[in-house]
């Protein structure tokens, strides 16, 4: 038997929702932006590397997340008593590590979904998304679902951890173009989090709140300007963004060509800005292209949103 399957990038956080918001992305020129995971039947597992980032992974292949993602799965199997043979994977890295565009949570959600598939489809979709969520904590050190959520399921993702549901899928506004801009550099998730205070004030929190509460809202009404005007970073922002050389200069310039908000994806360093039409994102796209990139590993794509999350894409 052989699968290959694909999961797309995300923006975590998408400013206002901290570790509770997250966005699948499309680049609108086809190129791929996600990881791919080919999975065919063997005489034992073994895990390839392929793909531009795939130098970076860890070269012994028992450390990298999808063999941990493969060993956690067949123990789920043991458990249920459902029968198993050896598989070959291997991860195509398109994703760079410590990017800011939920690398590790793609390669997580391409081999889980695709193991899931290459077995049966033995567990449903919850508890899945559970496991996907425990993997990506050996990586950050704590569980949180706003990359592999969105990479999973498609679109734009709430993560509610209620009644038993890890994720419900958002209404999205069609018109919305993503500029999405990587620099180059690396941003570790431990790192982006140990720089933030560990406590807040009541007037931050009540404002954290009241934004996303009013974004909700306003994306059931598809009142986009509403939802844009609610687009600030509270929580991460004002300390990560030291983090990320020219910062403040990329957030200016897109704000005064037309973006209706910008904003850190994830930890960083990757940055994004919203715009209404086109001919904006192109403008800031190109921009960020000259001024925001700082090497030869970065990029910027104008992208949707993957509607479709995860998929297989040969079989």
């Amino acid at each position: 038997m052989y699968l290959k399957v694909f999961a797309p990038a995300s923006v975590g956080n998408v400013s206002l929702g901290f570790d509770m918001l997250g966005a699948a992305l499309l680049p609108i020129d086809g190129s791929i932006l996600g990881d791919e995971v080919e999975l065919e039947s063997s005489s034992e597992y073994v895990l390839s590397y392929a793909g531009k980032f795939k130098d970076r992974l860890p070269p012994d292949t028992q450390q990298n997340i999808v063999t941990h993602c493969y060993e956690h799965f067949i123990q789920c199997l043991d458990k249920q008593g459902v029968a198993h043979s050896p598989v070959h994977m291997t991860l195509h890295k398109h994703l760079p590590i410590g990017s800011g565009l939920g690398s590790s949570a793609a390669s997580i959600v391409a081999a889980l979904y695709g193991l899931n598939e290459f077995y049966g489809k033995p567990f449903d979709q919850e508890a899945l998304l559970a496991m996907m969520g425990e993997l990506e904590g050996q990586i950050s050190g704590s569980i949180h679902y706003d990359n592999v959520a969105p990479s999973y399921l498609g679109g734009l993702v709430l993560i509610a951890e209620v009644n038993e549901q890890i994720a419900i899928q958002l209404p999205t506004i069609e018109e919305w173009y993503w500029v999405v801009c990587y620099s180059g550099v690396n941003v570790s998730t431990s790192a982006a989090r140990k720089i933030l205070p560990k406590e807040f004030s009541m007037s931050t929190t009540i404002n954290f709140g009241r934004q996303l509460a009013v974004f909700v809202d306003a994306l059931h009404r598809q009142d986009a300007k509403q939802a844009l005007s609610v687009m600030h970073d509270v929580i991460a922002e004002p300390y990560r963004k030291s983090l990320l050389p020219y910062f403040d200069e990329s957030r200016q310039f897109a704000l005064e060509n037309g973006a209706g908000a910008f904003g850190i994806s994830g930890s960083g360093p990757t940055v994004f800005a919203l715009c209404n039409e086109l001919s904006q994102a192109e403008k800031i796209n190109d921009w960020l292209n000259e001024n925001y990139i700082q090497n030869e590993d970065g990029f910027s794509h104008i992208c949707k949103l993957d509607l479709q999350g995860s998929r297989v894409v040969k079989e």
